[in-house]
């Protein structure tokens, strides 16, 4: 996997006043327009990139998906597996505390994730772990044994996943279910507040067991609207400004203040059917839908080439990964299919859309009502505040008014386990998971099961190209574009890594 990440360097440049004054004001403080609020700052319950951007400043895991795409340990300090790949024992580095000041120890680890597949957490994340591992032990105060069944592939993957993060047992006891709005880890920034809708403030933890953050503080602002979060980074009020439109790339550039970065990401934008909807529990349709939506003009025209055509459910650079080809674009065959699915006419829908998520979002979601309506679909566009859109595609099968929305996923842990057993199995259907059209098949099934506990890389592969051909044929998505990371930052900071995972990482972030 080539390397895909951002360090920033160069020569030192004039700030605008107003952004001198403010870094002074605010005792230089690092600040990052996201796109959207946080949706909790518990690690196991943050089921976004925004939140787990946050989340990654506090919490740390036990080990780590580097931005060139390794898993190393984190606060792990050495590990092994026993020769049957049944057992993993892992010493952690000595001397961390959390920033409560108690420490963290074996009882910690196996505090924290036995808390994620805790039925009670209800953790979507839950699927890391779960049913993979029997037991988890404190041998001594540094060393941990995780016991599973039968070998786990993509173990140390699952470990770099932010839900994973290891938090203070004694704060989430105390806090109970404040604990999301308060959260405690090791990492080298503290929370300090959150306001809601607006910004989270995090602090330079001064005991940090690593390598001591440059910046005093980071402040997270939750924009949605894409010209406010350009106008933040222009005048210097943000550092950092995410998602900038293809229109606003050329000003930026020329902007002497401004590095406009481009980099990957592992995340891949969809529509998914929800299939006990009538009439998207008729493949037909579904197909004919794929068909309808030309996802090439969407990247060219609406992203302005920021981005790549979808062939698969997950995107290159992820294990597992295979061109298996998506839908071509073809009107007059998305209208045959209708007329073979008993509706010669089209039909009416609901086309839910996140605003300000995802890079275009909202114009993505237009360009496709556009789209179908050319084939006789008439979809009126909903949307949502984004901790509400989340809610509500996330309801039961009895509770689930949406029926077909847009979501983004990212193989976070480089792994294809992540990127299709979550979304596709059927033990992930809503609300335990993040199969949020509740489709199902019992080969497919089968199919992820074995990939998980297969010792053989090349075997795994081979299974996971054969279950996306199961999903591209029951085309229980329609497959869009894999992002590309466009950022905006101001060169008065410098060591900013933008992740492929679509984390903004401040750790190693200064001021010139």
């Amino acid at each position: 996997m080539k390397k895909q990440f951002v360090l920033l360097a160069g020569a030192v440049v004039a700030v605008t006043a107003l952004g001198a004054s403010l870094v002074t004001a605010q005792q230089r403080t690092f600040v990052i327009a996201q796109g959207t609020d946080p949706t909790s700052l518990d690690a196991p319950l943050a089921t976004d990139s925004p939140s787990a951007t946050v989340v990654s400043h506090i919490s740390e895991t036990l080990f780590e998906y580097t931005a060139d795409g390794r898993t190393v340990p984190k606060l792990v300090e050495s590990f092994r597996f026993s020769s049957d790949r049944k057992v993993l024992t892992m010493k952690l580095r000595s001397g961390i505390k959390f920033h409560d000041g108690t420490d963290l120890n074996a009882q910690a680890v196996k505090f924290n994730l036995e808390r994620l597949v805790d039925p009670a957490l209800a953790s979507s994340f839950a699927f890391l772990l779960r049913g993979r591992v029997t037991s988890i032990e404190a041998v001594d105060n540094l060393t941990v044994r995780m016991t599973m069944p039968t070998p786990f592939a993509p173990v140390l993957a699952h470990l770099t996943h932010s839900s994973t993060s290891i938090q203070s047992p004694a704060a989430i006891r105390k806090s109970g279910a404040t604990y999301r709005d308060n959260p405690v880890g090791t990492g080298p920034f503290s929370f300090e507040r959150w306001q809601k809708g607006q910004a989270v403030e995090l602090a330079k933890n001064p005991d940090y067991w690593g390598t001591k953050a440059n910046v005093d503080k980071m402040r997270f602002l939750a924009v949605p609207e894409a010209t406010t979060r350009m106008a933040l980074v222009e005048t210097g009020q943000a550092q950092v400004a995410v998602r900038v439109p293809p229109q606003d790339v050329a000003r930026l550039d020329a902007n002497a203040n401004i590095d406009v970065i481009r980099t990957p990401s592992v995340r891949t934008i969809f529509l998914y059917f929800n299939q006990t909807k009538a009439p998207f529990n008729n493949v037909l349709v579904r197909r004919a839908m794929n068909h309808a939506i030309n996802k090439s003009d969407i990247v060219n025209f609406v992203l302005g080439g920021f981005g790549r055509a979808s062939d698969a459910p997950i995107s290159p650079g992820v294990f597992g990964y295979t061109n298996i080809g998506g839908y071509e674009y073809n009107p007059e065959l998305a209208k045959r299919l209708l007329r073979q699915a008993g509706l010669p006419n089209g039909f009416n829908m609901v086309l839910s859309s996140p605003n300000g998520r995802y890079l275009q979002d909202i114009r993505v979601t237009e360009a496709i009502q556009s789209q179908l309506r050319a084939v006789g679909i008439n979809a009126t566009i909903n949307t949502l505040e984004w901790g509400a859109y989340l809610a509500a595609s996330n309801q039961p099968k009895d509770k689930n008014d949406f029926q077909v929305a847009m979501l983004g996923w990212g193989a976070v842990t480089g792994d294809a386990d992540y990127g299709l057993y979550g979304l596709f199995h059927t033990s992930q259907q809503a609300p335990n998971g993040f199969n949020r059209g509740f489709y199902s098949n019992p080969q497919l099934d089968k199919i992820l099961d074995q990939a998980r506990i297969s010792t053989d890389p090349k075997a795994r592969q081979s299974m996971y190209k054969t279950a996306m051909q199961v999903i591209r044929n029951d085309a229980p998505w329609v497959m869009l574009h894999s992002e590309q990371q466009v950022t905006a930052l101001r060169k008065e900071i410098t060591g900013v890594v933008v992740h492929p995972t679509e984390r903004v990482l401040g750790m190693d972030a200064r001021f010139r």
